[in-house]
């Protein structure tokens, strides 16, 4: 046998067996895992990982800048951290993050918020921070279901106010739509999702952006959804960017693959049927869909949300123009709002 066909026979052999092991791989990431069969770190990819983004995660907690209680709260979905600010006889505020993040997300505007509301900010219970799912979670409606377990034990009541931030403002979306009577208002800040599908460069952005090291994060997903942050190029800025590139690293570093679950558009009869009180803000400069575009169809389907596009950002609209947007939500929560 020719030394040019063996080298083919053999390149052949490497190729097939790596092919195989990609797909067992894929295969493994996508398949559902028993949760009671995971390691006691889970879902961290070692003890070495959860040691490590903890840490991480209580040092950036201290700068949390204003007074705050937490508590980890049992729910039938595992166990969800809740750190809450604010007066005790407050209205009840519920802040849900965005995707790959955690509580930590909205420190620049826990200030304004909890001057006025009691604010409940969420770690995700299927995404970083200190939540702890016990149970698989596949879909919104478990996502819901968990939702109001926790506002059950909370002892929220009926007239929650609730307000979410990418993946969160689809979520609370979804519980607007699944538990309408346990809401007083309902804001959506740059929902994913929810009134446009994802463009098409979302995907292959994603995946690059998963490659373990800063440059494909920064360059590839929040140099692209927060260029506004970047355009600003001062101090400030380059600093909130670059915990921005920490936070997102250390949660991908530390914690192992979890199927994510997918945010998806309302229907129309969907967006018709929501009859809570509801602000959607967007940046005029949004990169998960047009503007323009998500209002007007808000305005031709779903009158009755109101609509507000923030100059200026885009989705980094609660870091980029805070004042402007606890203006508008504090107006929007304050209206007929009977402790005020």
């Amino acid at each position: 046998m020719s030394g040019f066909k063996k080298f083919f026979i053999g390149f052949g052999i490497v190729l097939l067996v790596f092919i195989i092991a990609s797909v067992w791989f894929l295969f493994s990431l996508f398949s559902e895992k028993n949760i009671a069969e995971m390691p006691e770190y889970y879902p961290f990819k070692s003890h070495q990982a959860k040691e490590q983004y903890l840490n991480y995660y209580d040092q950036r907690a201290q700068e949390w800048p204003v007074y705050s209680e937490s508590k980890l709260v049992e729910t039938s979905f595992g166990k969800t951290y809740v750190r809450i600010s604010g007066p005790s006889n407050g209205s009840p505020l519920v802040l849900l993050p965005s995707t790959s993040a955690s509580s930590l997300v909205w420190m620049p505007t826990i200030e304004a918020l909890s001057e006025h509301y009691r604010v409940y900010a969420v770690d995700n219970i299927y995404d970083y921070g200190r939540s702890v799912n016990t149970q698989n979670i596949k879909n919104s409606a478990d996502m819901t279901n968990w939702l109001d377990d926790l506002f059950t034990a909370l002892d929220l009541g009926d007239s929650i106010n609730l307000m979410g931030l990418s993946f969160g403002g689809w979520l609370t979306s979804q519980y607007t739509l699944d538990h309408p009577k346990r809401l007083r208002k309902s804001i959506w800040l740059a929902p994913a999702a929810t009134i446009y599908n994802f463009p098409g460069e979302w995907a292959w952005r994603g995946i690059l952006s998963a490659i373990p090291h800063r440059y494909f994060m920064k360059k590839f997903m929040l140099e692209w959804l927060f260029a506004d942050l970047l355009q600003k190029n001062d101090e400030s800025s380059i600093k909130l960017m670059n915990e921005l590139v920490d936070d997102a690293m250390m949660g991908l570093n530390c914690y192992s693959f979890r199927m994510p679950i997918t945010p998806s558009v309302l229907t129309d009869n969907e967006l018709q049927s929501i009859k809570i009180s509801t602000l959607f803000l967007v940046g005029e400069n949004e990169k998960l869909y047009p503007a323009k575009k998500a209002v007007e169809r808000l305005n031709t389907i779903a009158p009755q949300i109101q609509t507000e596009i923030i100059p200026k950002a885009g989705h980094d609209l609660t870091i980029v123009q805070t004042e402007l947007v606890n203006s508008m939500v504090l107006d929007f929560l304050m209206l007929d709002d009977p402790k005020d």
